[in-house]
C-alpha cells in the first residue's frame, strides 16, 4: 500500500481473509494522508513511488517489513514541501516506465534507467515538469502491447497504444498523447491488456 504522503505499508493476505459487511482496517492513517494505490506483491519485488513534482524512486519491498492491518507504515520516499505520490507500481523486468501529465503528455522511461535507492530516499528526477505539462498525474509499469487508458476531469476518455508513446530518458517532458481543452486536465490513467480481435 501506498499514500500520497509516502508512506508505504505490507500486509500479509491473509490478514483480510475475513468476511465482514463493514470491511476491514487496512492501515491507519493520518489525518491529512490518504491511500493512493495497492499492490498485490510476492515479497520479493521491487517497489516504484512517482510523486507530482517529477520525482520516483525504486527501492526493493525486502525494506518494507510484513505490519499488521492497523498499522501506519513506514517512510518511502522523503517528499520536498507541497509535493504528494501519485502511483506507485511493481518493478517489471524489460518494462518501461510510463508517466503521464495533467496536460496530456507522456512519455515511455526503461526501467533500467530507474537504479535502486534505499527506502526513504529522496528519489530520482522521473519527468521535467514545465508550465506546459503540467504536474504528474500517475505512473505505471507497463509491457510491449498493453493499451493506455486517459480519463480528464471533464470526462472525455481516449485509448491508444503504449508502443506508439516515445521512449525517452528520465529527465525529459514527454510528447502529447492526449489533447485536453483550456479548463480541462487529465486525472487518471490505466494500462491494459490490448483487446483481442474477437472480444
Amino acid at each position: 500500500m501506498a499514500t500520497k504522503k509516502g508512506i508505504v505499508k505490507k500486509t500479509e493476505l491473509l490478514e483480510f481473509d475475513t468476511a465482514r459487511k463493514i470491511g476491514l482496517i487496512a492501515l491507519t492513517l493520518d489525518e491529512d494522508d490518504e491511500l493512493i494505490d495497492v499492490k498485490l506483491t510476492n515479497g520479493e519485488q521491487h517497489i516504484l513511488l512517482g510523486t507530482r513534482d517529477g520525482m520516483a524512486i525504486n527501492f526493493p519491498e525486502s525494506q518494507v517489513r510484513v505490519m499488521g492491518r492497523t498499522a501506519h507504515g513506514v517512510k518511502g520516499i522523503t517528499l520536498r514541501d507541497g509535493d504528494v505520490v501519485v502511483g506507485m507500481d511493481t518493478v517489471k523486468k524489460d518494462g518501461h516506465v510510463l508517466t503521464v501529465t495533467e496536460a496530456g503528455y507522456g512519455k515511455r522511461t526503461p526501467v533500467e534507467e530507474y537504479r535502486q535507492q534505499s527506502r526513504g530516499g529522496k528519489g530520482l528526477i522521473n519527468n521535467k515538469i514545465t508550465e506546459k505539462t503540467g504536474k504528474v498525474i500517475g505512473l505505471k509499469v507497463v509491457r510491449p502491447g498493453q493499451e493506455l487508458m486517459l480519463i480528464t476531469g471533464d470526462g472525455v476518455v481516449i485509448r491508444t497504444k503504449v508502443d506508439e508513446i516515445s521512449v525517452t530518458g528520465r529527465n525529459t517532458q514527454g510528447v502529447k498523447v492526449m489533447s485536453v481543452g483550456e479548463n480541462d486536465r487529465v486525472v487518471a490513467l490505466a494500462a491494459v491488456d490490448k483487446k483481442s480481435d474477437s472480444d
